[in-house]
């Protein structure tokens, strides 16, 4: 069998495949495997790693905790002491807890939103959202619309945006309403998705996340082939044929894509695939975000009691975190440019976007921001085999249409990544998921035959 791509997802798929017996091939067309993770070198730090890409691991995502403790990795906590940091509404604001005080009613408002959004997510079928109870309103609507239904307050319409932003790195205006409860539900709610203490941004690996794809990669040995971009693929024959853009060919029974579905369309495929397949790709669009860590000496804002989070609903960096090494040195603040906002900033010179990151800190923890020893920076949307990150996301009428294609093989063709998680979908343990659940298709498939 043949894997393409050599992220988590494509990677648990083939470890999973081996240990049963099957021979596996995996095609990846970077120079390095690990997917939307990857990890760089602090400059001057003794070899230290930090994030680049996905990262944090949640108390629930079992997936994942198992896959970590199988190959003999650790965590450790997300900082998450002190006050948090809100500029809204024009107003600088340091809180404890999930939400800063906006205002009674705007509060109020939120928490009836909310209410309702986490009760529809726990009702959505998530293996089948197309399913669910009321799918055909909430895909006819954009998630916009919904806010703007369900949300009275423009405080509260403006927090749900940035939610969707944080979450999606894309605009509510994007996105299928049925998608961001389907996202919701495959999380537990959305107090699982936006909190960082016993949420999804409760831990991170010890070394950095992209460890999980290089040790599975060791595990696999010389069954990966990097630099193997994947050209075309033929399936008309008994022999599934794969053609690298280098001319490489490589034969198998069956092939397992894991790229995202807004990049399965740049592969030839013979024959084509079904008129639902093409048009669910052209219909799952990436989230937009770029990614920056900036280096300090010391981390002078837990100094004065903050923890390192900063939200804003008018500033590009709209979502910092600490995201300091488990040694505790260097000190490392994450800033994310999401949505529109990585869109404008990918447009300016390297010189003025790190101008405006700093500027953006600065606001957030004062002049002390501006004393950087480094800048690293990563824009996903010019990742040519990620195409953009956290993951895709569903536009209006997808699922109801085509919905079924999302998961369903097309002949030898199956599908594996993130994006066709049922638990987690757009995280590290959807892609573990996705990974364990194509691989025992395939077993049961093969073992039937």
């Amino acid at each position: 069998m043949i894997v393409v791509g050599a992220g988590v997802a494509g990677l648990v798929t083939a470890m999973r495949l081996r240990e049963s017996g099957y021979h596996v091939a995996v095609l990846e067309g970077r120079d390095r495997v690990g997917g939307r993770t990857v990890d760089r070198e602090i400059p001057n730090s003794g070899g230290q790693a930090i994030e680049m890409g996905g990262q944090w691991i949640g108390p629930t995502q079992h997936r994942a905790l198992g896959l970590i403790a199988e190959l003999g990795l650790e965590l450790y906590p997300t900082y998450d002491s002190g006050e948090h940091i809100a500029d809204f509404n024009g107003r600088l604001r340091r809180y404890e807890g999930r939400i800063p005080w906006l205002g009674a009613c705007t509060l109020i408002n939120i928490g009836l939103a909310q209410l309702k959004l986490d009760r529809a997510a726990k009702k959505v079928v998530t293996d089948a959202p197309w399913k669910s109870r009321n799918a055909g309103m909430y895909d006819r609507q954009t998630f916009a619309d919904w806010i703007a239904r369900n949300v009275k307050t423009k405080s509260g319409r403006e927090f749900f945006r940035i939610v969707t932003e944080t979450v999606f790195c894309a605009e509510p205006e994007d996105m299928s309403a049925l998608w961001a409860i389907f996202y919701l539900g495959s999380a537990g709610g959305l107090d699982a998705l936006i909190t960082t203490r016993e949420g999804a941004q409760h831990a991170r690996v010890v070394g950095g996340a992209q460890l999980i794809s290089i040790r599975l990669a060791e595990r696999l040995g010389d069954a990966v082939t990097l630099n193997a971009a994947v050209a075309a693929i033929d399936w008309s024959g008994e022999r599934v044929v794969v053609t690298t853009r280098d001319g490489r060919r490589f034969t198998a029974g069956r092939v397992v894509l894991t790229v995202p579905p807004a990049l399965a369309g740049s592969i030839a495929m013979t024959p084509p695939m079904p008129p639902a397949r093409n048009a669910l790709i052209a219909s799952m669009p990436m989230g937009s975000v770029l990614k920056v860590n900036v280096i300090y000496e010391t981390p002078f804002w837990r100094e004065t009691g903050l923890s390192g989070q900063a939200n804003s609903d008018v500033r590009a960096l709209s979502s910092v975190y600490d995201n300091t090494p488990h040694t505790g040195s260097p000190a490392v603040l994450l800033g994310l440019l999401e949505g529109k906002h990585a869109k404008a900033t990918a447009a300016m010179s390297a010189d003025t976007r790190r101008q405006l990151v700093f500027d953006d800190l600065a606001g957030y923890f004062g002049p002390k921001a501006y004393d950087a020893v480094d800048y690293l920076e990563m824009d996903w949307c010019a990742e040519e085999f990620s195409g953009g990150c956290y993951g895709g996301f569903a536009q209006p009428e997808m699922l109801t249409r085509y919905g079924t294609a999302l998961r369903e093989p097309v002949g030898p063709i199956h599908f594996a990544g993130t994006e066709t998680a049922t638990r987690w979908a757009g995280y590290i343990d959807g892609a573990a998921e996705s990974g364990e659940k194509v691989a025992a298709e395939l077993k049961a498939i093969l073992n039937a035959a």
